[in-house]
């Protein structure tokens, strides 16, 4: 199967990537977006995300994280003490879903939303044209440029 690459969002003051190093593994939940969480739904075991602070200055990505258990219902839906409660959901058919993932590394340069608008290759990422998705998409050619852009160590 085709590895496929990501972009997913956090904010540093709810789940930043030194939480993850911290953790080593964390299961995403609380997306209550459908288009974010369908594309939950199609990772696969493997795949690579750019892990992405949307609430800081600047937003940047800040690291790498790996796909390790594919999409399977978010408990938090169903918990009414949770943020992420959702009383429409069903337990036999739940709206809301999550994956989980690990960490992989944190960037020493971290590659902010501004210089990613000002590369070419990037012109069309989903993040330029979509910022507000929490979940979504990157091609191989722009997660390898972003991987260069914030002088990984690490090779695909």
């Amino acid at each position: 199967m085709k590895k496929s690459y990501w972009l997913m969002k956090s904010e540093p003051d709810v789940y930043s990537i030194d939480d993850l190093i911290a953790d080593g593994r964390t299961h995403w939940d609380g997306v209550r977006n459908y288009q974010a969480r369908n594309n939950m739904m199609k990772m696969a075991v493997g795949d690579e995300v750019l892990y992405y602070h949307s609430r800081q200055v600047p937003p940047a990505v800040v690291g790498w994280a790996r796909v390790v258990k594919e999409s399977y219902p978010d408990f938090t839906q169903f918990d009414e003490t949770s943020g992420y409660y959702d009383s429409r959901s069903d337990e036999k058919n739940p709206r809301w879903h999550m994956v989980d993932v690990e960490f992989v590394e944190k960037f020493e340069v971290e590659t902010s939303l501004t210089q990613i608008k000002d590369q070419e290759l990037l012109c069309n990422m989903v993040l330029v044209n979509n910022s507000r998705l929490s979940v979504q998409p990157v091609l191989k050619e722009e997660f390898e440029w972003i991987l260069k852009m914030s002088c990984s160590k690490i090779e695909l």
